[in-house]
């Protein structure tokens, strides 16, 4: 791949290797045939974190290797972070609820 160049606001530009595109892919591919492979085992309530557990690997894989956050300046980082808690916390009180009907 070639280099990233924004004119914009100044940043050098990076360039994320095939190998580690392709590694990523494949690990995507991995977690996915896991997350099937684990949909016809009963674990009981640990399914549910388990699906989720892998969905959160797979987003920072995804946000990481193919959107580029890693080189992204660190106050985009932050906000994309914090945009991450506010759906984990939604989906932890949504468990709560859901827990004590």
């Amino acid at each position: 791949m070639t280099a990233h160049n924004d004119n914009r606001s100044g940043h050098a530009g990076h360039s994320v290797g095939y190998g580690q595109t392709l590694l990523t892919w494949f690990g995507l591919l991995a977690l996915t045939g896991t997350t099937v492979a684990l949909a016809g085992i009963d674990l009981g309530h640990w399914v549910i974190i388990t699906a989720l557990t892998i969905a959160s690997v797979k987003t920072l894989l995804v946000l990481n290797i193919f959107m580029h956050l890693k080189f992204e300046d660190r106050m985009f980082r932050i906000f994309a972070g914090v945009a991450m808690l506010t759906l984990t916390i939604f989906i932890v009180l949504t468990f709560f609820d859901y827990a004590f009907h």
